[in-house]
This record gives structure tokens, C-alpha cells and sequence, in this order.
């Protein structure tokens, strides 16, 4: 994939299943961009290879999935996205969540990446536990929910749901 000087490198980046839908559903935000998404299911890669603007296909990216149980493979999730990160060096870094969201956000902002973090609107009684902790080092911390915004800045704002 080429990269014109002008345009963007995003990092869209959610575990497989409903977050990465949700994070699929704001792909009109970085139209114009150059597009890398990372996941942890394989089975995106059809989906992703129909998408093309102007003659650019979106790149995907899959590392290990694994939850907070699993610190090997977390550990292995963790190389996995440093080694995108490094290698696709994006300006701005999106995640809906889970695992590889918060380590993209925490590797991001070492290099100088603007973030983004929507907590995923299944949390709806508090904030996920990545949210919690990536909210903290996202440039942009977003709750779906209303109840679950926070007016005084230390936390997610509400500006409306993916969905």
C-alpha cells in the first residue's frame, strides 16, 4: 500500500467479534486515509479487501487474541501490535477495544500517535476494564452510553453511540 504525503496513516484496532463491528461502523470517519486495521480473527480479511478508495485497499493486520487469563498470549498479543505500530508508524490510532486497543494506545503515544478510544456500548453499567485503563492515555476517551460520561474531563465523554 502507498502512502500519499497528505494523507493520514490510521491504526483502527478492536478484538474480533461485536467490537470490531463497532469500530467497521465509523470507517466513514478516515475516509481519505490510509487505512490499517488490526484484529484478532482472520476473518475479516474478505471484508476488508472489498473496501477500496481510490485505487487504495485498507491493510489487516492479525495478532494473537487473548483476555487477561492468558498472560502468555497477552504477551504475544503485545509483540504482535508493537511490531504493526512500529512497522506502519500510524498518526492517529483508533480502538472500540479490548486487549489490543489498550496496547496500541499505550505504544501509540511512545511514538507520537494521536488516539482515540470508544468504549464498546455492551458496557453498558461501567466502563470495560481496557476502557478504564486506555481512557486514562487516549487523547480522546469516549463512553456510548450518557449515564457513563464524566463532565470534569478525568473521563469518558459522551458525544453519542456507533450503533
Amino acid at each position: 500500500m502507498t502512502n500519499k504525503v497528505d494523507q493520514p496513516r490510521v491504526l483502527a484496532v478492536a478484538s474480533g467479534g461485536g467490537h470490531f463491528v463497532q469500530l467497521r461502523r465509523m470507517r466513514t470517519a478516515w475516509a481519505g486515509c490510509e487505512v490499517h486495521y488490526v484484529t484478532t480473527s482472520d476473518g475479516y480479511r474478505a471484508e476488508i479487501a472489498a473496501e477500496e478508495t481510490d485505487g487504495v485497499r485498507p491493510e489487516l493486520h492479525v495478532v494473537p487474541d487473548a483476555n487477561r487469563w492468558q498472560k502468555l498470549r497477552l504477551l504475544r498479543q503485545l509483540l504482535a501490535i508493537a511490531w504493526v505500530v512500529l512497522r506502519v508508524r500510524p498518526d492517529v490510532i483508533v480502538s472500540t477495544g479490548a486487549a489490543p486497543g489498550y496496547f496500541a494506545i499505550r505504544l501509540g503515544r511512545l511514538i507520537g500517535a494521536r488516539t482515540a478510544w470508544i468504549d464498546s456500548i455492551a458496557n453498558t453499567e461501567t466502563l470495560s476494564l481496557a476502557g478504564q485503563r486506555a481512557g486514562k492515555h487516549a487523547d480522546l476517551f469516549l463512553t456510548q452510553w450518557e449515564h457513563l460520561s464524566v463532565e470534569d474531563g478525568d473521563g469518558p465523554r459522551f458525544e453519542g453511540s456507533v450503533l
